[in-house]
């Protein structure tokens, strides 16, 4: 997959469909979009989608069904990769300064326990 290759928010709907449902028809993710385009349109994004290597296609019962190519992890490392480097120069310490910022008392303890412990994970990475 062309990791370069942004995706437009009606693609990023799609592939957000086809990552929930692990594949589907054009019809199936036509009904899934909120506000979706004509049947035609949810077509030629597939088909887009595919040149772009996002997604393939098989022929099922007379109908293609198309899955995502990478799987949804890797999907959203390259995403976050290409907001770092676009909104934070970069910088994993700006992004995620960004996210706490303000919400930190939203979090609960849990969830400050464990983004301390993915830290404390990375600086004993740091260490070795």
């Amino acid at each position: 997959m062309a990791e370069s290759q942004t995706l437009s928010r009606r693609e990023r709907q799609i592939m957000d469909v086809l990552y929930r449902a692990g594949k589907a028809t054009a019809a199936a993710v036509q009904e899934a979009i909120p506000q979706a385009p004509g049947y035609s349109a949810v077509r030629a994004l597939l088909r887009i989608l595919e040149e772009k290597g996002h997604v393939r296609h098989k022929e099922e019962d007379g109908r293609y069904v198309y899955s995502p190519v990478v799987r949804a992890e890797a999907a959203k490392r390259s995403a976050m990769r290409h907001l770092m480097d676009t909104f934070f120069d970069g910088s994993p310490e700006r992004m995620v300064v960004s996210l706490l910022d303000g919400s930190a008392a939203r979090l609960s303890p849990e969830e400050l326990d464990r983004i301390a412990g993915v830290i404390e994970q990375a600086r004993r990475e740091e260490g070795k």
